[in-house]
């Protein structure tokens, strides 16, 4: 159950889910109205635009790729989908913030690459954080996010109890994607494709707290 896991895991739900959609954000306003966070409307571009330009359909192609290579390299680092301390968490946080801030520099350079490498350090994001007490959760988009709400609602309206714990997750992720996305969106305007610095360094500041938790949570034991 959900009410057995520590309260870590709302803070840090709401916490990647700012840092997705703030890069994100900065993927609609900066990368021709591309999402990197999440594959459906990359998937559909592809589609749409496979019989006008072969260019743009290998540029879609790769960024499906990065996401796919991301997520991969999630399930190298941490082994299996249920969360548990001590498994390579922090070493995921780190190796995705680097990527948003190589992602930063060669953006400012004009580099293509540097799409790829967004979508890399959301994919090894969303694949990092699967599954808590049998609910897929996802942190880098919310569509999945909504329908286990509507579902919970569905089963409560025929009796069935519903988990204020799991909602109140949910609903905190949704929470942490708009917020993230207000603020890339401001920062973008700003500063360009800096706004990957922020959620860059939220990423190395997770890993540093995950760190100090399980060292904390060590040497309590």
């Amino acid at each position: 159950m959900l009410s057995r896991l520590p309260r870590w895991v709302e803070y840090g739900a709401f916490s990647l889910s700012t840092l997705a959609g703030s890069v994100n954000a900065v993927g609609l306003l900066g990368f021709q109205h591309q999402s990197v966070s999440h594959l459906s409307g990359i998937a559909t571009l592809l589609g749409a635009g496979l019989s006008q330009s072969l260019a743009g359909s290998l540029h879609l192609s790769a960024i499906l790729g990065a996401f796919l290579f991301g997520a991969a390299l999630s399930g190298f680092l941490i082994e299996d989908e249920v969360l548990k301390l001590g498994k390579r968490y922090r070493l995921a946080l780190i190796i995705e913030g680097g990527l948003l801030l190589a992602a930063m520099l060669v953006l400012r350079h004009e580099s293509v690459w540097g799409h790829y490498l967004a979508s890399a350090a959301c994919g090894l994001q969303n694949a990092m954080v699967t599954t808590y007490s049998g609910a897929v959760v996802r942190t880098t988009h919310v569509t999945g996010i909504f329908t286990d709400l509507g579902l919970m609602l569905g089963a409560r309206l025929r009796g069935k109890p519903f988990d204020r714990r799991k909602a109140q997750l949910f609903l905190l992720i949704i929470a942490g994607f708009v917020f993230g996305g207000a603020v890339g969106a401001m920062l973008f305007q700003r500063f360009g494709f800096g706004a990957l610095m922020p959620p860059a360094f939220l990423a190395f500041g997770l890993a540093a707290l995950y760190w100090y938790y399980t060292r904390a949570s060590s040497v309590g034991e």
